[in-house]
């Protein structure tokens, strides 16, 4: 381990493009979706480490290796060294830093290299209820797949005359395909007054 603070441990290899690193052998990688990911580097600030975004939205936090593995939120993977298999992440140049490609939103440096796991679980803890509302207990089905899903986001709730509306949920695939808009369906009386074709 260096002695000088502002010797990194690790800097990706020079490279022009992207490069598929294996994640558990210098740090582990928090994948979070795009919405999560923002607020969780909102309530970090300062104490964020350096993130990688994709170009397709979501964050990659670098954490020590092994300190985030029993992690279970919603939207969040971690990626790190499996007993049978090996897990890569894609790491850009360190000049990347800019949009639209896949780029370092925080660059790394001395002061941003890898975040604290337990800062950074209470961070992605806090995001995950504020979008998506508190955990329901057990597997909710999919209104798409119709399929059981550990994550359950809720993308729909019906108002009701009780105090407990019908809430409708999706797996993390199907959500950002949820579309409140129904098409409008008149009965001919109202259509005949509307003025338009039944």
């Amino acid at each position: 381990m260096p002695t000088n603070p502002q010797v990194l441990r690790w800097t990706p290899p020079p490279a022009v493009d992207i490069e598929a690193l294996p994640a558990g052998k210098w740090w582990d990688a928090v994948r979070t979706a795009p919405t999560v990911g923002e607020r969780a580097l909102e309530l970090l600030g300062e104490e964020t480490g350096a993130v990688i975004q994709d170009k397709h939205g979501p964050l990659y936090w670098l954490v020590a290796v092994d300190s985030a593995t029993s992690w279970h939120l919603r939207q969040v993977r971690v990626l790190t060294q499996l007993a049978d298999e090996s897990t890569y992440l894609g790491v850009p140049p360190v000049s990347w830093t800019e949009d639209p490609r896949t780029h370092w939103r925080v660059p790394l440096s001395a002061d941003h290299y890898l975040t604290d796991a337990w800062k950074l679980w209470g961070a992605l803890a806090e995001a995950d209820r504020a979008e998506y509302g508190r955990a329901p207990e057990g597997r909710q089905l999919c209104y798409h797949c119709k399929l059981p899903t550990d994550e359950p986001i809720p993308v729909d709730v019906e108002d009701s005359d009780s105090a407990v509306g019908k809430v409708t949920y999706a797996c993390p695939t199907h959500a950002p395909l949820y579309s409140k808009r129904r098409p409008r369906s008149l009965s001919a009386a109202a259509a005949e007054h509307e003025g338009l074709p039944r």
